[in-house]
């Protein structure tokens, strides 16, 4: 039974009864009675009375049962609806599968939910399909790319090559080793969404990671004059991937000076916080918009800043970096207020 017609019978039941009620109360109150008490020469009570006995003893009782009960029927019917909307609410990209909370009563709740679960069927096959294009895409493309990397490689190295081809096949390799890059991200997150990306656990001192990044980001800082400042960096050893927090660390690093300023400041620190610990990248550079934080963790996005310049990069970096850590049990946030960016990583020890 439909919601409508269980409010339609609810109310029309009630409405019913308090006619039925009213008018057999005003009939025993204006005819029966008078009748009794004139038939025993008893004086009756005038009509005003007799009227007002019913409203006050027959329609305010009903009424408030009319409005108690419509309440608690409503709330009952859009109970279901409620539940419904917040496990709705709940569904990310892998977890399409689970079922919605049905009311049981084959009404509009049931037959929403049953049309939301095969949308979201259909949805879940979409990004399979996506998923498993990208994954063999970027497969197909290593070999065809490692082919041309050392085709070019060698045609660079050719004592023959003038001064001109050197430089034409040295640009050439620079963007097929950018390219190269491009897929092996796209097959790390096709290999994430997909559930085959596996860590290999092992005992990881996080700081020896973070002061070899440390290292790093002097020697690229020095292009743009940037001072890169190691705050306490806390010893800390965490049960996790070494090559993958590697690499977070890299891309970390290597935003933290590409997105910066001339003649500005990179700060690293690591710090132990009872079960957690905490790295901090904090750089001066052209900062973020709050409208557009949300959206740095999207794969392929880039600020306008880095659309209208020459930096480099292809909006992977972030994606990568949120995977890591939430592989790791972590989290990753990033803020960004008067000229200076921060980005936080939590991990549970």
């Amino acid at each position: 039974m439909s919601i409508r017609q269980r409010l339609t019978l609810w109310y029309g039941g009630l409405l019913l009864l308090s006619v039925i009620l009213t008018a057999g109360m005003m009939y025993f109150e204006l005819i029966i009675e008078p009748a009794w008490l004139a038939a025993d020469g008893q004086p009756h009570d005038p009509v005003a009375e007799e009227i007002a006995e019913v409203i006050f003893f027959c329609l305010l009782p009903l009424t408030a049962l009319t409005v108690v009960g419509g309440w608690w029927l409503l709330r009952k019917a859009l109970r279901p609806l409620e539940n419904l909307a917040m496990t709705v609410g709940q569904l990310q990209a892998h977890n399409l599968r689970e079922p919605l909370p049905r009311s049981g009563n084959g009404d509009e709740v049931d037959r929403l939910a049953e049309a939301l679960e095969g949308s979201h069927a259909r949805l879940e096959e979409a990004f399979k399909r996506t998923r498993e294009f990208t994954l063999n895409a970027s497969h197909e493309l290593k070999t065809p790319l490692a082919v041309l990397h050392g085709e070019i490689e060698t045609a660079l190295n050719d004592p023959a090559a003038t001064a001109s081809q050197r430089d034409a096949f040295a640009s050439q390799l620079d963007e097929i080793q950018r390219l190269s890059k491009i897929v092996e991200g796209l097959t790390l997150l096709a290999k994430a969404d997909a559930g085959q990306a596996q860590l290999k656990r092992e005992s990881v001192t996080l700081d020896e990671l973070v002061r070899d990044s440390f290292a790093d980001a002097q020697i690229l800082a020095q292009s743009n004059n940037l001072t890169v400042t190691l705050k306490p960096c806390d010893l800390v050893t965490l049960n996790g991937d070494r090559h993958r927090l590697r690499q977070l660390l890299l891309n970390l690093t290597d935003n933290a000076i590409k997105y910066n300023q001339p003649n500005g400041r990179v700060e690293m620190a690591l710090s132990r916080h009872h079960d957690w610990a905490e790295l901090v990248f904090t750089n001066t550079g052209p900062g973020i918009a709050p409208e557009r934080l949300p959206l740095v963790f999207d794969r392929f996005y880039r600020g306008d800043e880095a659309h209208n310049s020459d930096i480099e990069g292809c909006g992977l970096g972030l994606s990568i970096a949120q995977w890591i850590a939430q592989a790791h049990g972590g989290e990753i946030h990033i803020n960004s207020s008067n000229g200076q960016t921060t980005v936080r990583v939590l991990f549970p020890l």
